[in-house]
């Protein structure tokens, strides 16, 4: 092989595209990812480079529903209400749009931005009813390429996910899927580094964060899981399922299932933890 580096990297580059276009080439994802993996051992692809390609082929291999912020951790105006009982919610999430819904969030009206929620404070008679934006809507199994491209295309910034029924089952952003190929953004969707590590979100659910120390998690559902090997729930999850997990995966432990609902190339950040049904007992005959 050649000491010149620029000749190394011709060289891959002409043996690459000759497994592009020749009857060698790839078959299937596995063998392109061997393949780029080469470049990245021969040091012609950065880890961050590595990371990002990795990103984009697991992109084109999700759907909507695995990426989307779960219903009940959406955030919305309800003007069925009085002003006062979301506006805290509001200012404390701090997103820069909002979905408003007439007492159910299957009722959507329209997405308000949040530029335009700042007059309420100056005009308490503003209506809001009169600034709201037309919703985007898809399905759960809308492939997150595809939805990325109707985003830019579109210049949208966010759809509401639906299931079968028509109902809402999430939200999601163009945040959300451009951290699954460049990893975590800084964004308005960002957790809170503030809140707390376990938060229930309505019977037998709780989001947890996955920088929960295992002790602090034990402690909360009287769990014994030990941190002999990793010392955070991520680290457990991660564990059990063998590989830096991904959005949509989840793994079932002692009586709960652990569903990543956010999760960059780098690391798992967000689970959904919920209490399974413990099996009815056997009748004996």
């Amino acid at each position: 092989m050649s000491d010149n580096p620029e000749e190394s990297k011709k060289n891959f580059f002409e043996k690459l595209s000759e497994k592009f276009f020749h009857e060698d080439a790839p078959e299937n994802t596995q063998e392109l990812l061997d393949d780029l993996h080469q470049a990245h051992d021969k040091k012609i692809l950065t880890d961050d480079a590595m990371l990002m390609i990795e990103g984009v082929i697991r992109v084109h291999e999700l759907r909507a529903e695995d990426l989307m912020i779960p219903r009940a951790q959406m955030t919305v105006i309800d003007i069925s209400e009085d002003s006062q009982s979301w506006i805290k919610d509001v200012v404390k999430a701090g997103h820069s749009r909002f979905p408003v819904v007439d007492g159910d969030k299957d009722n959507v009206l329209g997405i308000l931005l949040a530029k335009d929620l700042l007059r309420l404070f100056v005009n308490p008679q503003y209506q809001i009813r009169e600034h709201l934006r037309q919703p985007v809507y898809v399905p759960e199994s809308k492939p997150a390429d595809v939805l990325l491209k109707e985003f830019r295309l579109k210049r949208n910034h966010m759809a509401l996910v639906v299931d079968e029924f028509g109902s809402i089952s999430g939200l999601i952003t163009i945040e959300d899927v451009l951290e699954e190929i460049v990893g975590e953004i800084d964004d308005e969707y960002d957790t809170d580094k503030s809140a707390s590590d376990i938060v229930s979100v309505g019977g037998n659910h709780w989001r947890v964060k996955a920088a929960t120390r295992i002790d602090d998690f034990n402690r909360v559902f009287g769990t014994h899981f030990s941190d002999d090997k990793y010392d955070s729930v991520g680290g457990l999850i991660s564990d059990e399922l063998e590989h830096v997990p991904h959005a949509g995966e989840f793994v079932d432990l002692d009586g709960y299932r652990f569903k990543v609902t956010k999760a960059v190339a780098r690391q798992v950040q967000m689970l959904n933890v919920e209490k399974l049904a413990e099996p009815a007992p056997v009748e004996p005959n």
